[in-house]
């Protein structure tokens, strides 16, 4: 699909890798559309991008993510775009796992996108696009990182399926799975301490291995080991 003009909505854009699709988006050309947890962050990036702030949220907060989609959708009168980045992480051996942590995992990685793209889907344009962020490790799961990558696993399989079901509305759903970044996710675990994990990938690659994916109408791109693979239709 064209960027040029298209109506995005990134959700986690004041996350450090949303806050970097964001302005890509802008610089395709893009209008958009931002929602976050990071309220004053939020308005900030809004005002520097030209863009629409569709609300500060919090990830698990069903009906605060419908509001917000349908403020993206009002601002920009409709979607041609959707993407979701964000997301948690904890470590530590699967055995010893917290329960509550891991319901977070799953609430914040799997079910919230969910939940954020069903609200989006009236309001997105046929021969759009949804940009799922899921991870290397839902095809690799990585040791101490049991839940996480199961959480990854469980959306990709999602993405897989919605996938199938829009085809008749031209949607492209795009699976991005890519490895470890610096983007202070590890820092901020919910539990326990990360294993040795490589350098940090070059989020630059990623962010235009997501535009390029759009723009090509891929259904995954994985990203590992200096390595990129954009999967078409």
């Amino acid at each position: 699909m064209e960027l040029e003009g298209a109506r995005v909505l990134v959700a986690g854009a004041t996350g450090v890798l949303g806050g970097e699709l964001a302005g890509a988006f802008a610089r395709a050309g893009c209008r958009v559309a931002l929602t976050g947890r990071d309220e004053g962050r939020l308005r900030e990036l809004a005002e520097s991008l030209g863009g629409v702030p569709a609300g500060a949220v919090g990830a698990v907060d069903a009906e605060a993510l419908r509001r917000a989609v349908d403020a993206a959708a009002e601002g920009l009168g409709g979607l041609d775009v959707v993407v979701v980045a964000w997301g948690v992480v904890a470590f530590g051996p699967a055995a010893e796992a917290d329960d509550a942590v891991t319901e977070e995992l799953f609430a914040v990685n799997t079910l919230a996108p969910m939940s954020l793209v069903r609200a989006a889907l009236p309001h997105l344009a046929d021969g759009g696009a949804v940009v799922l962020l899921s991870a290397i490790v839902a095809d690799a799961p990585t040791l101490q990182m049991a839940e996480y990558s199961a959480s990854k696993a469980a959306l990709s399989a999602w993405a897989g399926v919605l996938r199938r079901e829009l085809r008749p509305r031209s949607i492209t759903v795009l699976d991005v799975k890519p490895p470890h970044m610096d983007t202070g996710l590890v820092d901020r675990a919910l539990a326990g301490d990360p294993p040795r994990l490589p350098r940090g990938h070059d989020r630059s690659e990623v962010v235009e291995a997501v535009l390029e994916g759009i723009r090509e109408g891929g259904r995954e791109i994985v990203l590992d080991a200096g390595t990129k693979r954009l999967v078409r239709r």
